[in-house]
């Protein structure tokens, strides 16, 4: 068995240094997060719980009138069964201005804020999670919000109005080959000779929204600097075309294709932002945009357990409901803690998000990862507690006289949430490499392999006058009673979220020292150390919120201490296990094992089931436009293409 670590590739240097110039390496404004990660516990930016302001006239009318929308004309079961949204469901979002929502009223939108929309998208979260998915693609990611954040003011004035109006947008990043990788983008823009166009050539994969967008956002490399920039393209134009509408195991509505560019000419004026900061603009429209899944798997979640509490108060099993067997009660009271943190850390990031002197990136990263993958968790007990009606369609559930309840389309629904707008493995490394920004820029020059000897030793001065007084302060501190006394009954929870803040920037000071410049390839150390860090914060966002309820007098404050009581004991046993495998694991032994099965050694055990009857090589990602130029051009797809490419 060969234990021995593969070496960074000179692609993945290339990818991590594009990734590099691209971030936002400046932290002018408060995280929460960042200093924890750093050991330093500071309980004012999270204290009291920030609660949404009242709520507008305006907003309340438009959110009736978008339920109401959601009752009368729209059918999850029949979108699920047809795989697509019937014309009147898409018209009926531009008719509300629901395409609009982001975006100021001095452009024809809404302008609700980050919390208003929240509230739209968990409302979706419950409903139809396809159109959930649709909305925040056209304006979350999509074109108005990078505009908002990079357009020029002429950019602005001739899309934002046509987006409001209901023009679809989205989002052209991925590739065949490309998911985070941005060394292999291969889509280019070659400038043209008079330097008045770029002329684009590529193809973009999974782009949501794709068959029905009028405008896209599309990341290009650059031939001229290789730098990659961000376009606005208009799918009408003359070279771009709709290869094939994808389909998937959930949110089967929601419009999702592959599209090519051929000789495409985009003139220099719809560059977004800076020409070779694409990169910066894809990661910098993310951080906001993620916010929209903390939302929708918080409506989800919260449907899951309305399901499960009615469903086991009147199904029965040896005498008494099932809600009564302690397995289950366990189950609801757990499914309880974590909807209650869900709905904590959502309405938290959503709420901090417009505020002057808050940096969110964080955060919402952090949002997305931990929402995503409890979601997952609550929809898997629900179907255990449904047993064999949750694993039952609905239209099957209908069909013999039971109520139609889709805990299988939720689960096809949740599981892509831990997927898409980056991946829980892509979110956890990047808050990796924000949990040890502080150590690279003061020791950065000596665990770097490329510095030289000079330049390490000329680091030493910097390096030992700020680990000698904040290692020490890491283990100084008192994080116990009565420190936190106003909180009660969960003060000692809190303790312990500043005892575990300096430890975690112990430990991960300990990494650094141990794995130097092989530390950005122990992921499964930095992993636990962003989970550590996640738990701490949705600890700290429970606890803060049950005090803040109670401080206004609020008539569920009893009922959310409780939650968050139960919830912190908990996430301290996860918290203590994680720090455990920290240095007790079997991390090298499972890398190694995991190099021998792909290097076929333990291939013997795949004998017994029909074949694959595929070779690796024919398992290569291709590119669909190859696959299928011989159809005719339209930048539409007619139901005719459709049919075909299902």
């Amino acid at each position: 068995m060969k234990t021995v670590e593969a070496k960074p590739s000179d692609a993945e240097r290339e990818s991590l240094q594009q990734v590099e110039a691209s971030r936002q390496t400046e932290w002018t404004e408060h995280s929460f997060l960042r200093d924890l990660f750093l050991g330093n516990f500071r309980l004012s930016l999270i204290h009291p719980y920030p609660l949404a302001d009242p709520e507008r006239p305006a907003f309340t009318a438009f959110y009736e009138k978008f339920k109401e929308f959601l009752r009368t004309d729209v059918d999850p079961v029949h979108i699920d069964t047809i795989g697509d949204y019937p014309d009147g469901v898409i018209d009926g979002l531009k008719r509300l201005g629901a395409f609009g929502m982001k975006i100021p009223q001095e452009y024809g939108g809404l302008g609700l804020n980050q919390f208003e929309y929240n509230k739209i998208m968990e409302l979706l979260g419950g409903h139809e999670r396809g159109l959930a998915v649709l909305l925040s693609a056209s304006q979350a990611i999509g074109l108005p919000q990078p505009l908002r954040l990079f357009g020029t003011a002429a950019q602005k004035k001739k899309y934002l109005p046509r987006c409001a109006a209901g023009a679809i947008s989205a989002f052209a990043l991925t590739e065949t080959g490309v998911g985070s990788d941005p060394a292999a983008l291969a889509t280019t823009a070659e400038p043209t000779a008079d330097g008045k166009a770029y002329i684009l050539n590529g193809e973009k994969l999974w782009i949501s929204n794709a068959p029905l967008a009028e405008l896209l956002v599309v990341a290009a490399r650059n031939s001229a600097t290789g730098k990659i920039s961000a376009f606005i393209v208009e799918t009408g134009w003359e070279g771009v075309r709709i290869e094939h509408r994808c389909h998937f195991m959930g949110l089967r509505g929601e419009p999702n294709g592959v599209i090519s560019f051929t000789d495409v000419r985009v003139p220099r004026e719809n560059l977004l932002g800076e020409d070779g900061k694409g990169l910066k603009v894809a990661l910098v429209t993310l951080n906001a945009g993620r916010l929209s899944l903390p939302a929708i798997t918080g409506g989800l979640a919260k449907q899951c357990l309305e399901i499960c509490r009615k469903w086991a108060s009147v199904r029965e099993q040896w005498g008494h409901p099932i809600g009564w067997h302690e397995a289950n009660a366990h189950k609801l009271a757990d499914m309880a803690a974590t909807v209650f943190a869900m709905e904590s850390l959502s309405h938290f990031a959503a709420n901090m998000v417009d505020r002057e002197g808050y940096d969110i990136r964080l955060e919402a990263a952090a949002a997305k990862e931990w929402n995503t993958t409890r979601v997952w968790h609550v929809v898997d007990d629900t179907m255990q507690i449904r047993g064999g009606r949750g694993y039952e369609s609905e239209t099957s559930l209908a069909a013999r006289g039971e109520p139609a309840i889709g805990v299988e389309r939720m689960l096809r629904d949740a599981r892509v949430t831990r997927i898409f707008e980056g991946a829980s493995e892509i979110m956890h490394l990047f808050m990796a490499r924000e949990a040890v920004d502080k150590h690279l820029q003061v020791a950065g020059a000596l665990i770097d392999p490329d510095k030289g000897i000079r330049q390490k030793l000329t680091a030493l001065p910097r390096i030992f006058t700020y680990y000698l007084t904040w290692y020490p302060s890491r283990w100084l501190g008192w994080g116990r009673w009565p420190r936190f006394a106003e909180f009660g009954r969960l003060a000692r929870h809190l303790c312990f979220v500043e005892r575990a803040s300096r430890k975690m920037a112990r430990a991960t000071f300990y990494g650094m020292l141990l794995y130097r410049g092989r530390l950005q390839r122990k992921q499964a150390f930095l992993f636990r150390i962003v989970d550590i860090a996640n738990e701490l914060f949705v600890m700290a966002l429970c606890i803060t919120r049950a005090r803040r309820l109670a401080a206004a007098g609020d008539e569920q404050a009893w009922q959310a201490e409780t939650l968050a009581q139960l919830f912190c004991r908990n996430s301290r046993r996860r918290i203590q296990n994680l720090f455990r495998d920290l240095w007790r694991n079997d991390d090298a032994f499972k890398y190694g094992v995991g190099r021998d099965v792909l290097a076929g050694e333990h291939a013997w055990l795949e004998r017994g089931p029909m074949e694959l009857g595929l070779t690796a090589e024919e398992m290569r990602p291709v590119s669909v436009a190859d696959k299928l130029r011989d159809r005719g051009p339209g930048r539409k797809m007619s139901e005719k293409d459709i049919a075909s490419a299902s």
